[in-house]
C-alpha cells in the first residue's frame, strides 16, 4: 500500500536520540480532550495466568473503527506513556483501545507464574482468540512499541494472511535480538544498561512469579541482559541458549511472511537499535510492508516541534485511517 510519511523534525530542548529517549520517559503525557470511559479486562489463558488489560473507550462509538491493541516493550505496562498518549490518540479518532499488560508485566504480574519474552507470540495468538466479539465487531488492529513490537512482528509473519489483525504497527522494535542485545551493552549505553536490566530483574522476581530455587540465582546474578537470557529466559523457555533464542525469535526471521498492511516505524540514531538493521533491510521484497525510517527521534520518542502527540503516534493514527 502507500502511504506518505511525514518529515520529523525534533522539539527543542530534545536533541538527539539519547534526549529524544529520555523524553519517552519524562514528559507529561497529553490529556485525552474527548470524552471517554476507561475498564478493566481480564483474561484466563489456557495454563492458568491471566492477562490484565486497559479497555479505553470513546463515548462517541464509531461503528467502522477497529478496536486498537497496543503491546508495551520490555518492562512497560498499560501504564507508558507511549501507551497512554496513542491511546488517547487513537481513542480521540474514535476507536475502542485495549491497552494489553504482556504475562507477568505490569498489573498482570500478580496473576502469571510465568513470564513474557520477545518470542512468545503465542501468548498474543491465544488473546485474540479470546477477546470478546462485542470488542472485535469491527475488525481489529494492533501496534506493537520495542519488544511488544518485535514479538507482533514476529506472529504477523507466522499467521500471514491467515491473522485476523487487519492491519499493524511497529515502533522501535529490535528486529535482530542478538544485534540489538550487543549494541545495549556498548560503553556508551551502561547507563541504559543498567537501568533496564535492574527492571527486568525486578518484573521477573514480583509477586506470582513461579520460580525454582535455580532460576531465582539465575535472575538475580545476571550481570547482563545477555546473562539474564543465557542463564533464565532461554532454560525456561526450550531454547538452548541466548543465542539460540535470539536466532529463532528475531523478526527478520518472519517479516517475509507478514501478508497485512504493516507500518515498519523506527528512527536510525536509536541509542538501543542499530540503525543498519532498518537502513540495510530489503523492505521491496515485501509490499505489505510499510518502512517509515527517520534519521531522528531516539527509540520511542519523536518529540517533534509540531507538538503533542509524537510523530510517531500520528504517524501510526494516520496509517490506520488508510
Amino acid at each position: 500500500m502507500s502511504f506518505a510519511v511525514s518529515p520529523f523534525r525534533p522539539r527543542f530542548p530534545w536533541w538527539g536520540g539519547d534526549l529524544q529517549t529520555l523524553a519517552s520517559r519524562l514528559r507529561p503525557v497529553r490529556a485525552t480532550p474527548a470524552p471517554y470511559r476507561s475498564e478493566r479486562l481480564s483474561i484466563r489463558l489456557r495454563d492458568g495466568d491471566t492477562l490484565l488489560a486497559r479497555v479505553d473507550r470513546p463515548a462517541a462509538v464509531h461503528a467502522d473503527r477497529p478496536l486498537a491493541i497496543l503491546v508495551h516493550g520490555l518492562t512497560g505496562s498499560e501504564d507508558s506513556l507511549y501507551m497512554q498518549s496513542q491511546s488517547s490518540l487513537l481513542v480521540e479518532r474514535g476507536h475502542t483501545v485495549l491497552r494489553l499488560n504482556l504475562r507477568g508485566a505490569g498489573p498482570s504480574r500478580a496473576l502469571c507464574a510465568d513470564q513474557y519474552y520477545a518470542g512468545r507470540s503465542q501468548d498474543f495468538r491465544e488473546l485474540l482468540s479470546l477477546l470478546p466479539s462485542a470488542l472485535t465487531a469491527s475488525g481489529i488492529v494492533a501496534i506493537g512499541y520495542s519488544l511488544g513490537g518485535a514479538m507482533l512482528l514476529k506472529y504477523l509473519g507466522e499467521e500471514g494472511a491467515a491473522t485476523p489483525l487487519q492491519a499493524a504497527a511497529s515502533v522501535s522494535a529490535p528486529i535482530d535480538l542478538s544485534a540489538t542485545c550487543r549494541h545495549m551493552m556498548r560503553a556508551r549505553n551502561w547507563l541504559y544498561h543498567r537501568y533496564i536490566l535492574a527492571e527486568m530483574k525486578c518484573e521477573a522476581l514480583g509477586t506470582g512469579a513461579s520460580l525454582a530455587a535455580a532460576e531465582r540465582e539465575a535472575i538475580q546474578g545476571a550481570r547482563t541482559i545477555w546473562h539474564y537470557d543465557e542463564e533464565f529466559v532461554a532454560p525456561r523457555h526450550g531454547f538452548a541458549g541466548a543465542e539460540d533464542y535470539y536466532e529463532r525469535c528475531k523478526p527478520v526471521r518472519f517479516m517475509s511472511g507478514i501478508r497485512i498492511p504493516t507500518l515498519v516505524l523506527a528512527a536510525l540514531d536509536d541509542p538501543w537499535i542499530p540503525g543498519a538493521l532498518y537502513s540495510g533491510y530489503d523492505w521491496k521484497g515485501n509490499d505489505a510492508l510499510v518502512p517509515a525510517l527517520s534519521a531522528q527521534g531516539g527509540h520511542v520518542g519523536f518529540h517533534g516541534r509540531d507538538g503533542d502527540p509524537p510523530w510517531s503516534d500520528r504517524m501510526v493514527a494516520r496509517f490506520l485511517a488508510g
